[in-house]
């Protein structure tokens, strides 16, 4: 009998979306017998083949996570289902050990600072490096954002008015408002750090909103992974503008902007990145050549050439919209690295391995094609997105550690 041998992540962005229920498994597949069979088969199984996903399992603790997740974005999961379902889970699809860390030796050098965030148990999922030179956080679980001074690690945060809203993408806008996507309360919301006021921009199809980033006009673009879409909200307005993927169940993730204004973004469902008109938002699709591969972040280097993190495949993919042209590279860590959180610093690539212990800091450089890694201190614990700093250095989000690293780079 195969089983599925990834559920992890599959169960945690389907059970978030409940558009229509698979009748049957696919050919040769077959989930173990069990009280939790018909729950995942009713409740789980409603998107794409999850065997495409490659991903560990969890804890008992873990797959309770999950699924309280999903039930906080969405799911209509029965509650008299929660607890055989978690079982079902826990038992058939443990979690598989990571595999030790593979550090690869090279002439760059880093050095890491990390805090502790100030709220214990608020997850911080996404980092943010303001020009200045703060580092911010998204406390998803504690649904706050944090405000972090380097110099004298002193922390502020800053409670949603909306309780329970989930905060997980940041960006900034050019006056020094913090804008995160709500992801439990389906909504856009923008902080003045100066009052702490929050203002709220609710969506049309609230599901999910995940990752926003500022096009050099101004404009708010996001991605709305259970619902499918890409968004654009005009700051100015208000307005919102919702379109569909093409490709049903893509699971819009990462989203990086061109030197042109063109948002670009990874379709972790399938194995596509896609592009949006910034006028039409009409919505043009890239085909990656494996079919297994499933990008999950995304990067962007001065020439308009694609990066991403093939977090099923354990690879690094480089893709030109311009030409056509694709090219991958085996992490250090293995297939089962798990590569996530990815960025473009002075083009050159770094991205975080989150199935190894400790996860890892991985350098690339495009040139030379060679790889260079560091264990992250603290261990990581799925280092989930990342961004370049204003001084060349990086700002890392360690969700499962509780800490938010700073990394000067030399």
């Amino acid at each position: 009998m195969r089983t599925f041998t990834g559920l992890s992540l599959a169960l945690a962005v389907l059970l978030a979306t409940q558009s229509r229920a698979l009748n049957s498994l696919p050919p040769g597949i077959n989930l173990p017998e069990g009280t939790g069979k018909t729950i995942v088969t009713a409740h789980c199984l409603q998107c794409h083949d999850a065997t495409r996903l490659a991903t560990p399992g969890q804890t008992p603790a873990g797959w309770s996570n999950v699924v309280a997740q999903m039930i906080n974005i969405g799911s209509d999961l029965p509650k008299s289902d929660v607890v055989p379902l978690t079982d079902y889970l826990a038992k058939n699809f443990p979690r598989i050990p990571p595999a030790p860390a593979r550090i690869i030796p090279g002439q760059a050098h880093v050095s890491f600072q990390e805090w502790a965030v100030a709220t214990e148990g608020a997850f911080p999922h996404d980092p943010l490096a303001t020009r200045d030179g703060a580092v911010w956080y998204a406390g998803q679980k504690g649904s706050l954002l944090g405000r972090i001074d380097p110099a004298t690690s002193a922390i502020k945060e800053y409670r949603t008015t909306i309780p329970d809203s989930g905060p997980h993408g940041l960006t900034a806008d050019v006056a020094g408002n913090i804008w995160f996507t709500a992801n439990y309360a389906g909504y856009i919301g923008k902080l003045d750090p100066k009052t702490g006021v929050v203002t709220a921009y609710k969506l049309s199809d609230a599901r999910d909103p995940h990752t926003p980033v500022f096009d050099q006009k101004g404009v708010l673009w996001f991605t709305v992974q259970g619902a499918n879409k890409i968004g654009r909200l005009v700051p100015s307005t208000g307005e919102i503008k919702l379109a569909t993927v093409p490709t049903a169940h893509a699971l819009p993730y990462g989203i990086v902007i061109s030197s042109s204004g063109v948002p670009y973004f990874a379709e972790f469902g399938t194995h596509k990145l896609a592009s949006v008109d910034p006028n039409t938002m009409a919505i043009r699709e890239y085909e990656l050549p494996n079919a297994n591969t499933r990008p999950r972040r995304i990067a962007v280097t001065n020439d308009d050439v694609l990066w991403y993190t093939d977090y099923s495949r354990g690879f690094l993919g480089r893709y030109d919209p311009k030409t056509g042209a694709s090219s991958e590279w085996p992490s250090p860590g293995g297939n089962n690295s798990a590569p996530y959180a990815i960025t473009a610093l002075n083009d050159i690539i770094w991205y975080c391995e989150t199935n190894v212990k400790p996860n890892t800091l991985v350098r690339f450089d495009p040139r030379s094609q060679k790889f260079q890694s560091w264990p992250i201190p603290s261990g990581g614990e799925v280092v989930r997105n990342m961004m370049p700093t204003a001084a060349g250095g990086l700002v890392l989000a360690e969700s499962g550690a509780g800490k938010v690293a700073q990394v000067t780079v030399n």
